[in-house]
Order: structure tokens, then C-alpha cells, then sequence
């Protein structure tokens, strides 16, 4: 049946038949569905806020230079030209919206519209590699034969690693991240002990080691700086922990405000706390490091036998067998 096709395709449109099928098969269903997953629904708080406002612009006379004119500059001001596309390029549910958010705030990109940029850089970025690839496919059908296998490839190939790099990038940056926090989260432990012996409070000590934490463990120092601000802020101290955990991904820190919650909720001496503690950090960075270490032979074991023992033979066996070779010829002859 496939080959019918094919060939039908092949003898009617030429021999990018296939291909100009499937290009056009792709643009029909992105203009059909295009339109209507982007009609975005008016947001009824969004209605509320415009009716509260046209109520106050009413009230206070309706003046450009009141409140109501300043607050409608600055909605008619946005720079978030997405906006209009949020009900496509965001999850739909408020769990996945959540685990989006949690994921890109983990890979140190804040911002309220991090998960609709991108998405929108999937979207844009896998179109593109799949455009590039058509073209390719047209100029390889051009200069010679080319398969209708090679062809399809040519162009879903690039267009689905277009569309999956970014998702590869961000869970790098993850990767990236939890392995620095992880690193430098023992000296934290330790500068934060000092602090707290030497008379400061917790928040203090919190502010004064993401400061030291800037240059060598920037990426920890900036999950500090956020506890910082948020304690000042007035959020509960147990939930500004619990938050830190949860954004910063990494097991030891998790463990850490487990012992700070049960600190805080027992009474005991936060000193005490951060000191065993830290020296379990310390134990635990040292097991790592010798793990680490163990797995080193192992690891070389696979290139010592592919780059040093046929090399090794090649020489030991190699004059022998030549010899016996060239015995062999003179017998025959």
C-alpha cells in the first residue's frame, strides 16, 4: 500500500512527490488547528479587574493622570508578546503547569513566563530544523536518487532534534546546577556554623554566606539570597525552608531543612544542629570524592583494552605472522 502510494505520488508530482505530500499535509493541519487552540478564552478575573477599574475611573472622574489612567498605561504597556498565545504554549492542567514551573525554576530561569518561553522556543526551533530539512531534501533530490526512507528522514530527523534540544538544554542546566549546589553546599554549612556561633542570628548567617557563596557557588548563592529575601519578606520560616528544598532538587539540602524544621519545632540548639550536620556533609563529600576515585579503573579498563592491547599484539604477533605468510607463498610456489 505504501509503495503504491508512492509510486503514484512519485510518477504524479515527481520524484519529491513524498515529500511535497508530507509538507503539505504538516501546513494543512498546523492552519486548521493553529486557529483554534490559540482562541484563548477570556479570563473572568481578567473581566473583574477591567470592570473594577472602569468603576474606579468613574468614581475618581475618569482623569488620565489618576490611578485608573496610570493603571491602564501600564497593562496596555506589557512587552509579553506570547500572551495572546498562553492557552497553546502553557500546560493546560494546574499540576503540570506546577511541575513546568518547579522544572524551570530548578534550571535558574525565574521568570513568570519561562514555561511559555519555552515552550514557544520548542515550538519555533523544531519548525525550523523541520523547514531546513525539507530544503535539504529538495537540494539532495535535486543533484541525484534519493530514497523515499533517506528522504522522510532528512526532514523528521532534524525537525524532532529542533524540538527536543531545548528540553535537553534545560535538564542539563538542572543537571548542572544540583551538581554545584551539591559541591559547595558543605562550606555553606560550615561558613553558616560560624555565623551562628559567633552570635548571629540564622537569617543573618543565611544573608552573610550568600554573599561569600557569589563567586565560587553562584548558583547556590542565589537559592540563599532567595530564603533571605522571602524570611524578610515575613513568609514562615518553615515554609521559606521547605520551599528551598523543594527548588533546589539536591537530597542534601532537602535533608538539611528537615533538620532545621525539627530544630525550630523542638527547641534545640540550631548550633548543635548545623554542627553534626556539617561534619556529616564533610564525611559525605569524602565518600564521594573515594567513589568517584574507585570508578576510575573500571572506566579505563574498556580504552586500555581497545587502544592498548591490539596495538601491543600487532607488534608481539605481527612480525611472526608475516613470516609465516611469506613461508607459505614460497611452499606454494
Amino acid at each position: 500500500m505504501l509503495n503504491e502510494l508512492n509510486a503514484s505520488l512519485t510518477q504524479l508530482l515527481g520524484p519529491l512527490g513524498p515529500v511535497i505530500a508530507l509538507a503539505g499535509l504538516g501546513l494543512l493541519m498546523v492552519a486548521g488547528t493553529l486557529p483554534i487552540i490559540m482562541k484563548r478564552k477570556p479570563d473572568p478575573l481578567d473581566k473583574l479587574r477591567a470592570s473594577t477599574a472602569e468603576a474606579r475611573a468613574v468614581t475618581a472622574g475618569g482623569g488620565a493622570g489618576g490611578p485608573s489612567g496610570r493603571a491602564k498605561l501600564r497593562h496596555g504597556s506589557g512587552t509579553d508578546k506570547l500572551e495572546k498565545f498562553a492557552g497553546f504554549l502553557e500546560p493546560q492542567t494546574e499540576a503540570e503547569m506546577s511541575a513546568s514551573r518547579m522544572k524551570m525554576t530548578r534550571a535558574g530561569y525565574r521568570g513568570k513566563n519561562a514555561v511559555r518561553t519555552f515552550h514557544a522556543s520548542q515550538f519555533a526551533l523544531g519548525l525550523t530544523m523541520l523547514i531546513l530539512g525539507v530544503a535539504y531534501a529538495m537540494i539532495s533530490s535535486s543533484q541525484g536518487e534519493i530514497s523515499s526512507t533517506q528522504m522522510i528522514m532528512a526532514v523528521l530527523v532534524p525537525g524532532a532534534a529542533g524540538y527536543y534540544l531545548p528540553v535537553y538544554w534545560v535538564n542539563r542546566r538542572i543537571q548542572t546546577r544540583a551538581q554545584e549546589m551539591q559541591d559547595g553546599f558543605p562550606d555553606a554549612l560550615d561558613m553558616l556554623l560560624v555565623c551562628v556561633e559567633a552570635g548571629q542570628s540564622l537569617d543573618q548567617g543565611i544573608i552573610r554566606v550568600s554573599k561569600e557563596l557569589e563567586k565560587g557557588y553562584p548558583a547556590l548563592s542565589e537559592e540563599f539570597e532567595i530564603v533571605a529575601h522571602e524570611i524578610k519578606a515575613g513568609k514562615e520560616k518553615t515554609a521559606v525552608l521547605r520551599s528551598f528544598g523543594e527548588r533546589s532538587g539536591v537530597q542534601d539540602i532537602a535533608s538539611f531543612v528537615t533538620v532545621m524544621i525539627q530544630s525550630q519545632t523542638f527547641g534545640t540548639s540550631i548550633a548543635d544542629s548545623l554542627r553534626v550536620y556539617s561534619s556529616e556533609m564533610r564525611d559525605k563529600r569524602v565518600m564521594r570524592a573515594e567513589e568517584a576515585a574507585n570508578k576510575i579503573p573500571t572506566k579505563m579498563t574498556l580504552g586500555t583494552m581497545m587502544f592498548t592491547v591490539p596495538p601491543l599484539l600487532i607488534i608481539l604477533i605481527g612480525p611472526s605472522i608475516h613470516a609465516m605468510l611469506e613461508t607459505f607463498k614460497q611452499i606454494g610456489q
